[in-house]
């Protein structure tokens, strides 16, 4: 066996090469993550019988990425290693020194000693639906920040305003904003073209009513006219619009290869698409866990024993370590299946009698549901429980 170890970095890898017994047959050295990088990796590797050849990759960052798909596209075994694993065989080494090259020799090791899994083909497609629901995420976040500096800017320059509207950040109230952002602006503003634009926005659900309930509400505002916020609001709602836009981009991508991964999971009752999106492209290849503890520990959802001599915590909570998002994701979707489905509508009923409370009730439906879940995704049989 030729084992390829790759230390990956931002702008410079650094790759090794040595055969099973650890005698090193390239010496390591770097490869810009570039075009001609990866040719230079390329050459260095191609001399050897491709089925003899295990590459070695820590699964660190996304700056691996590229490579990986460069190498799979080739038609190469890759191992992603967890760096817990490659640091101990680097720190049970006398010197326990760390250096790029050091490292990428640390790879070569285990892949020669411990025991690894190779990424399978349909992975490829899992770190593509990651990185995008990933993505999603941050938009969401960005979107919710502007809202709320939204809404900070009009409890200074219209705060009655919300008494107008149920749904501020609803389009015929962007609408009207737009056109007078201040109460100031709002008291002056023409009945009738004001009613024009609440009902072009909202198709006619909105008109003169809540036109002339607004120009009351702004002539009887407190808002000091010192303090003119209308720049601010009339350029944060363009913003607000155009992450929305992205976010919708962004899910009929992610739905589109989630159809195209085909998941066991799509067949739970309760979980649509982008939350499954979610929960598979975290989880990645089930083989990763050996049990379902393990994915329910990745998840964040085991739970943390306080114990120190006679003292034991009379409760215990989440650790909320390992992946965030599937965590948010697992627990979204334990509500709405407990809404749809029998069996698991009476294992909530029955955690929430223990005077557990809703959301502790739910972290133990989600506990439920990775058992569920890695159950279904390891024998690849559908969602069959009453």
């Amino acid at each position: 066996m030729i084992c390829v170890g790759i230390d990956v970095g931002k702008n410079t890898h650094y790759a090794c090469v040595k055969n099973d017994r650890q005698i090193t047959l390239r010496e390591p050295f770097a490869v810009q993550n570039d075009e001609a990088g990866f040719a230079k990796l390329y050459a260095a590797i191609r001399k050897h019988p491709k089925e003899k050849v295990v590459i070695g990759l820590e699964s660190t960052s996304i700056y691996g990425e590229n490579l990986i798909t460069f190498l799979a596209g080739h038609g190469y075994k890759i191992a992603l290693i967890n760096p817990i694993q490659t640091n101990a065989i680097r720190k049970g080494s006398i010197r326990n020194a760390k250096t790029d090259k050091i490292d990428s020799r640390g790879v070569c090791k285990f892949l020669a000693t411990e025991e690894y899994r190779l990424l399978q083909p349909g992975e490829l497609q899992l770190l593509e639906l990651r990185g995008l629901c990933r993505f999603r995420q941050t938009l969401q976040k960005s979107c919710t920040r502007l809202k709320t500096q939204l809404t900070s800017y009009l409890d200074l320059s219209f705060p009655e305003f919300y008494q107008a509207f149920s749904k501020v950040h609803g389009k015929g109230a962007y609408a009207a904003l737009m056109e007078y952002p201040t109460a100031k602006m709002m008291g002056k503003a023409n009945v009738i073209k004001l009613s024009g634009v609440l009902e072009k926005a909202s198709r006619g659900r909105l008109g003169r009513a809540r036109a002339e309930d607004l120009k009351r509400l702004a002539k009887q505002s407190v808002a000091s006219g010192s303090r003119d916020m209308s720049l601010q609001i009339q350029l944060t709602i363009p913003q607000i619009r155009l992450v929305e836009e992205q976010v919708k981009a962004v899910e009929k991508q992610i739905e589109t290869i989630y159809e195209q991964v085909g998941s066991i999971i799509r067949t739970v009752p309760g979980i649509g698409t982008i939350t499954g999106a979610i929960i598979l492209s975290e989880i990645g290849d089930i083989k990763r866990f050996s049990n379902p503890g393990q994915l329910i520990a990745f998840a964040g959802l085991d739970p943390v024993v306080r114990q120190s001599g006679k003292f034991r915590a009379s409760s215990t909570r989440m650790s909320k370590r390992g992946s965030p998002l599937l965590r948010f994701a697992l627990v979204r979707a334990a509500w709405h299946i407990s809404n749809n489905n029998d069996t698991f509508s009476a294992y909530y009923r029955e955690k929430l009698s223990h005077k557990g409370g809703h959301y502790r009730t739910l972290g133990h439906v989600a506990g439920k549901l990775c058992r569920v879940l890695f159950k279904m995704l390891r024998d690849d049989m559908p969602f069959n429980l009453p």
